[in-house]
């Protein structure tokens, strides 16, 4: 099994399309598709992003780090939630993605979340963080 991070991306047509839809339907069609994939175990987390404008991004393109409030970018540079599942393929991450209730133009990326084993064990930094993700019940 392996951690897959769907990354779900607006479009200007999408998000049209979601603001002309009843929230409570969308609640209704999201709350069914999370319900699967709890059925089926392989739903790790999920969360829905807060507005744009609610964020800062943080610019480390010059000498020090600038901050800017939201909104930024396009639309189409945003993501509005994720999924991490527990599945055994890309391709399993794939049929679980296409079955999500996104309106027409919407985007989802996936993206596999790397494990500490995957990293140099003789570092000090990787000993510390798999010593604090046993201790947290992580690992």
């Amino acid at each position: 099994m392996a951690k897959y991070m769907l990354i779900m991306r607006a479009t200007e047509e999408s998000f049209a399309s979601f603001m002309s839809h009843d929230f409570g339907e969308i609640l209704e069609s999201i709350g069914r598709y999370n319900d699967e994939l709890i059925r089926a175990g392989v739903l790790l987390a999920a969360e829905g992003l807060a507005d744009p404008s609610e964020g800062v991004v943080v610019d480390f393109s010059g000498e020090t780090p600038v901050v800017t409030d939201g909104p930024y970018g396009e639309l189409k540079e945003l993501f509005n939630g994720y999924y991490i599942l527990d599945v055994a393929s890309i391709q399993e991450a794939v049929e679980w993605a296409k079955r999500a209730p996104l309106t027409a133009g919407s985007k989802t990326e996936i993206r596999r979340v790397t494990t500490i084993d995957e990293f140099p064990q003789d570092s000090e930094w990787i000993q510390k963080e798999r010593a604090w993700r046993e201790q947290t019940g992580q690992l």
